[in-house]
């Protein structure tokens, strides 16, 4: 994974204020830490910042005035809606140091005709050095039919990367599109009945009063 560059200014005002400010002024606020030192605050550049952290588990060297610190985006903190990059966490780390992090699953390849093919682990969780993490894992389905699985521990690894997911974790299933159908069908009919108890259950409620108000009241009641 390549680094990219970034200047930073030191930040000494804190608080969503103080954020919503820098935000106005195109600056994203970030914190860097790690290895015991003392937590640095400072301000990025939203565009040149923006397009770097695209790019999941981003190797990010900060400078500041000629100090420069190897980082990794470990944490990327986005507006929810608009999903502008609002804050940055920023974990240093050292060449050669291995890190945790989760990598992004991609399907490639084409299954056998007619089949549906479902990633259930859009994310797997390695370990590797930081300067080498991968952007991505590939897991090629071409070929596979109905029936087929692909576990965490199908998923090929580069050189120097180590696999921290459960190995019999779920990736990628291959399944039948009429057995897909048919277990929503089931599920649609067991709402229905459901549904239909429910009703049934209201509507004899309704009759039952019904009845005890349409009930003559008792002579001494009447009394």
């Amino acid at each position: 994974m390549s680094e990219k560059k970034l200047p930073a200014e030191m930040r000494t005002e804190f608080g969503k204020g103080a954020a919503r400010r820098l935000r106005r002024a195109e600056q994203i606020p970030a914190v860097i830490y790690g290895h015991g030192d003392d937590v640095v605050h400072v301000s990025l550049p939203k565009k040149d910042t923006t397009l770097a952290v695209r790019t999941p588990n981003a190797l990010l060297r900060i400078d500041i005035h000629g100090d420069e610190h190897l980082t990794l985006a470990k944490q990327v903190q986005r507006d929810p809606v608009k999903q502008i990059v609002e804050h940055l966490d920023l974990l240093t780390v050292r060449r050669g140091e291995k890190v945790q992090v989760d990598v992004n699953v991609v399907i490639i390849g084409e299954a056998e005709p007619g089949v549906v093919v479902t990633l259930e682990a859009p994310t797997v969780s390695i370990e590797a050095e930081a300067t080498h993490l991968p952007s991505h894992l590939d897991v090629n389905i071409t070929g596979h039919d109905i029936g087929d699985h692909v576990h965490a521990s199908d998923v090929i690894l580069p050189s120097g990367v180590t696999l921290l997911t459960e190995p019999e974790t779920l990736v990628v299933n291959v399944a039948s599109p009429a057995l897909q159908d048919l277990g929503e069908g089931e599920e649609a009919e067991g709402e229905e009945a459901a549904e239909g108890e429910e009703a049934e259950a209201t509507e004899t409620e309704g009759e039952a009063a019904e009845e005890g108000e349409s009930k003559p009241e008792s002579a001494g009641e009447s009394e």
